[in-house]
């Protein structure tokens, strides 16, 4: 099979029009339509249908698109693996929560691709769960994830790039002399239980205790940050690594004695077709660490 064939029906499933795939390849449309025919007949089934002046792929042409969209990825991360390490090119396919999508991911992806400009880099945000699951089924090679509260196998690298310890957050006028007073007496805005820091705080209170006035539970800490600083309530949430020109008014009080964090880090797959690419962004993050 000619990859270009391939290509080119990627190009005009993905775009709905020949013509458009022509543009992106520099071909005529006659040439493309060509690719495609031949394609269709070395599979032996039609893979484009046309509808008045726009092209979709047929329900043959559906199964086969995400396939043929990894095996394009692995003949470029074929070729990019017999140039030399100067000149680094591919897709990396890389994942990070939403607060590390804003807060990190855009400094380490600018200074990677100031280096390695031939990189193409594909991002994905969710939480650490989903990420996490991903880079194990091979769909990201790397994520910037919270740890999870489990041993990670070995088929996957872990490096640590920040601890978070828990703290108290509240409005930025409020003063606050005894952390246990305030978080029974004010209402209680609760970091969502099915994310690892909601757990870790679920943990310090029953640990402590400490019995609440619930006003609500969210997952999203800017979310939250916002609820705060609108006098709502109070939260206890990990110091999460803000983005640049963050200026929500709050204030942060440690837990005095405790040593409840959550750890923020990089995961890979040792198995990734990529593992050049994933160690090159993997020096930037070890090169970072705690950095503001």
């Amino acid at each position: 099979m000619d990859s270009r064939y391939l290509q080119s029906f990627v190009y005009v499933a993905e775009l709905g029009s020949i013509a458009e795939a022509a543009r992106r390849l520099d071909l005529t449309p006659a040439a493309v339509g060509q690719r495609v025919k031949l394609l269709e007949e070395e599979l032996g089934m039609r893979l484009i249908q046309r509808s008045g002046r726009t092209v979709s792929a047929t329900p043959a042409g559906a199964r086969i698109l995400e396939r043929g969209r990894k095996v394009l990825r692995d003949i470029r991360d074929l070729r990019a693996d017999v140039v030399d390490d100067a000149s680094l090119s591919g897709e990396l396919r890389l994942g990070a929560t939403p607060t590390l999508m804003t807060a990190l991911i855009p400094r380490l992806v600018s200074t990677l691709l100031g280096e390695h400009p031939q990189v193409d880099i594909y991002l994905e945000p969710g939480n650490s769960v989903a990420l996490y699951s991903k880079v194990l089924d091979g769909e990201l090679d790397a994520a910037l994830i919270i740890r999870p509260l489990f041993d990670l196998p070995k088929s996957c690298g872990w490096h640590t790039m920040r601890e978070e310890p828990l703290v108290l957050l509240t409005p930025e006028s409020m003063q606050v002399s005894d952390v246990r007073v305030t978080l029974e007496t004010e209402p209680f805005l609760r970091y969502d239980r099915t994310t690892v820091g909601g757990r870790i705080a679920d943990d310090y209170l029953r640990q402590q205790g400490i019995k609440t006035h619930q006003r609500c539970e969210l997952d999203g800490l800017d979310a939250l940050a916002a609820l705060v600083s609108r006098g709502l309530g109070v939260s206890l949430v990990p110091h999460w690594l803000s983005a640049p020109g963050y200026n929500v008014p709050l204030a942060r009080w440690p837990l005095p004695g405790s040593r409840a964090k959550r750890v923020v880090g990089m995961v890979w797959s040792r198995a990734s077709a990529r593992i050049r690419l994933v160690e090159s962004f993997l020096q930037l993050a070890q090169d970072w660490d705690g950095k503001p």
